[in-house]
């Protein structure tokens, strides 16, 4: 298509068994995530316009644009792990998109204008967004559309928040050169509100260059966090 350029990588790795593949934009791509079952991926491209999210079919090499309507320079964004949602963070709100009625079901009001980074809870109820100006901003979608919970514990821009899929832990990493991770518990019972309860500050990485820690991702199994600095 237009949007995307899929040709046969042949590259090292690359065989007849299993080949890679190339997906070449016309514009700086800062994220990829994947669909829970591994067929569809979105990547996001801030510059890209109406075309900064695309998402792409890997059995079919497609690409397709569904999103160009959205206001609001994009962030990140996320599938929800077991429902047909899609989240799209711009700086000021989070959208939940509904893929199969292809309509916007909620729209989250952060209370902040530098939302940079996004991660969904498991159980695909709660989410967290992490904020240049230090914010950890927790929604429980069943509550409301306001954030539950804000917390500010970095002393500088929060750069990336992950959730654990099996533990319930939730990360954030920041340009202070520290990772704050915290026990969050989020229950079957409705009427009870998650628990947040900071448990650890990592401080592995050095700042290099007015940046700290970038990015932060937890193990599928293990209860092993991993972590890119600028250093």
């Amino acid at each position: 298509t237009g949007l995307a350029q899929w040709a046969k990588w042949g590259g090292e790795g690359s065989t007849a068994e299993q080949p890679c593949i190339e997906l070449q934009q016309k514009f700086a791509i800062k994220q990829v995530t994947w669909h829970a079952r591994g067929d569809y991926f979105a990547t996001v491209a801030p510059t890209g316009g109406t075309a900064s999210v695309l998402v792409h079919q890997l059995s079919r090499q497609a690409s397709q644009n569904p999103f160009r309507k959205n206001k609001g320079r994009v962030a990140a964004v996320e599938f929800h792990p077991t429902k047909p949602f899609f989240f799209v963070a711009t700086q000021h709100h989070v959208r939940v998109y509904n893929l199969a009625k292809q309509s916007l079901a909620k729209k989250l009001m952060s209370g902040t204008t530098s939302v940079c980074s996004l991660a969904v809870h498991p159980g695909g109820d709660n989410l967290v967004v992490g904020t240049l100006d230090r914010k950890l901003v927790w929604f429980d979608m069943d509550l409301s559309t306001k954030p539950y919970k804000t917390i500010q514990s970095h002393e500088h821009a929060i750069q990336q928040v992950a959730f654990h899929q099996g533990y319930p832990l939730v990360a954030s990493c920041s340009d202070d050169a520290t990772v704050h991770v915290f026990h969050s518990m989020v229950y079957a019972d409705l009427l009870q509100n998650p628990l947040i309860v900071p448990v650890k500050i990592l401080r592995g990485h050095s700042m290099f260059d007015h940046q700290g820690v970038l990015d932060c991702v937890f193990h599928p199994t293990q209860p092993w966090l991993f972590t890119a600095g600028a250093d």
